[in-house]
């Protein structure tokens, strides 16, 4: 995949992930580049932004929520990525997280 397009596709997923503001800056193309010339494949940036996402979603039912803040950047998520790089997991899992995070923020 070209860079241009592998970019394009990370900051479109970053920027609709729950919890993120959905504005793209600077740092965030630079980073998205660097991840392409690296030859990190995009599913694992897709699945490291669900696996985040539902991290911050998942909260015991009891439990107030968190008091988490917008994420401003897509650097955030870097050590996410870097440990789904890692993962011995199965793309089902991350299709099940996907789910999840639907009915979540569906329901809200």
């Amino acid at each position: 995949m070209e860079q241009r397009d592998y970019v394009r596709r990370l900051l479109d997923a970053y920027r609709t992930t729950p919890g993120t503001c959905g504005v793209v800056r600077r740092p965030d193309r630079l980073l998205a580049a660097q991840l392409h010339q690296r030859g990190v494949p995009l599913e694992a940036v897709e699945n490291a932004l669900t696996l985040a996402a539902a991290r911050r979603l998942a909260r015991s039912v009891d439990a107030p929520p968190p008091p988490l803040g917008i994420i401003r950047s897509l650097a955030y998520f870097s050590p996410v990525i870097e440990e789904v790089l890692t993962l011995p997991v199965s793309p089902e899992y991350f299709r099940y997280l996907r789910q999840r995070i639907a009915t979540f923020t569906s329901a809200q």
